[in-house]
């Protein structure tokens, strides 16, 4: 199977839930067992997977990467969107997750978000599922 690419438009800022998209990729497949691996292909977008019972948790992330990473006025990159460069890299563009049985093993919990930095902006992510 191709990856598939989706399309998604994004807020200035926040954290927005692919897990049913991955999921759908995944049934579309048939693939039992394997991995998915979810890609984002930009410089100030991620892909994360944490907790989707609490939205406060999204909140608390945001609020916490805003910390680590502040805009400072000594950075010299010409856009001015070297703080959503930083929390790219610290989220990552991707993360792989095992299949067993047609399904993702992901905890009861979790669930995959595509991480917006530098919105607002039409962006696109990439799901390949690989059997094995």
């Amino acid at each position: 199977m191709t990856a598939k690419e989706f399309h998604i438009n994004t807020p200035a800022e926040g954290f927005l839930n692919i897990t049913r998209s991955v999921r759908e990729t995944i049934e579309e497949s048939g693939v039992r067992s394997g991995i998915v691996v979810i890609w984002c292909a930009h410089t100030t977008a991620g892909i994360t997977i944490n907790e989707n019972a609490d939205p406060d948790v999204v909140d608390d992330m945001l609020l916490g990467l805003a910390k680590a990473y502040p805009d400072r006025p000594e950075f010299r990159h010409m856009e001015g969107n070297s703080a959503a460069h930083l929390k790219c890299s610290a989220m990552g563009v991707s993360k792989t997750i095992p299949i067993e049985n047609g399904r993702m093993l992901l905890g009861i919990w979790q669930g995959i978000y595509f991480c917006e930095f530098d919105g607002p902006r039409s962006r696109k992510y990439y799901v390949k599922v690989i059997e094995g």
